[in-house]
């Protein structure tokens, strides 16, 4: 009878233990990169068909990743701006590499060919590359579009300086007040620490 017990109350503790890991489970973007992390290098279809890595980029001194996409709403507010970045910072050394992450199956509006056809409407001056297989936006831990990584090229690698939105306000630029990926990518230029390293990232949930 006592040894009855035991294994009722053993077969016990492992059921709650197995409940447990269950719960704890991390989703695909669960994990990710942290301000001080070094982003690993990736190789992606750009809408030329090229492929396009971060190594490609000699004389960068950083780069400003944007997972964002086609339908978002939240992304299409932010193209302009996106372009303006662009333009802004990549004769400095920090050009716009934006990903679209999104499954297309769950969205064709986010297909590669459809890419083509926003980036040639808009007048897309970076690269936007399509994470087809959806292993790039789990590393960096992206869970929106847009959600942007300011990397800063170091002698050990791309080191992660920011995370998080592109402004405060992505309904009316002129609005915003906060322009936190500007303002982090100054600080670099400048020698200085980022101001605001990490913000929530507002946007449309990545499909997958």
């Amino acid at each position: 009878m006592k040894t009855l017990k035991i294994l009722v109350a053993v077969v016990l503790v492992l059921a709650i233990s197995a409940f447990a890991i269950d719960k704890v489970k991390v989703s695909k973007t669960d994990a990710g990169y942290s301000i001080g992390d070094t982003a690993t290098n990736f190789k992606l279809k750009n809408i030329d068909d090229t492929m396009v890595s971060l190594t490609d980029y000699k004389d960068a001194k950083g780069f400003i990743v944007i997972f964002t996409c086609n339908h978002c709403p939240y992304s299409v507010a932010y193209e302009d701006r996106i372009i303006e970045l662009d333009k802004n910072f990549k004769s400095k050394g920090y050009p716009v590499i934006a990903i679209n992450p999104n499954n297309p199956k769950a969205y064709p509006t986010d297909s590669f060919d459809n890419m083509k056809v926003r980036a040639k409407e808009k007048g897309f001056t970076f690269p936007y590359l399509f994470d087809d297989e959806q292993k790039i936006y789990p590393q960096y831990g992206a869970t929106k579009t847009p959600h942007v990584y300011i990397l800063e090229k170091t002698a050990n690698g791309n080191v992660v300086r920011y995370i998080g939105a592109i402004d405060n306000n992505y309904k009316d630029a002129s609005s915003a007040d906060q322009k936190y990926v500007e303002d982090a990518v100054n600080a670099l230029l400048k020698g200085e620490k980022v101001p605001v390293e990490t913000t929530k990232a507002i946007g449309c949930s990545i499909k997958a």
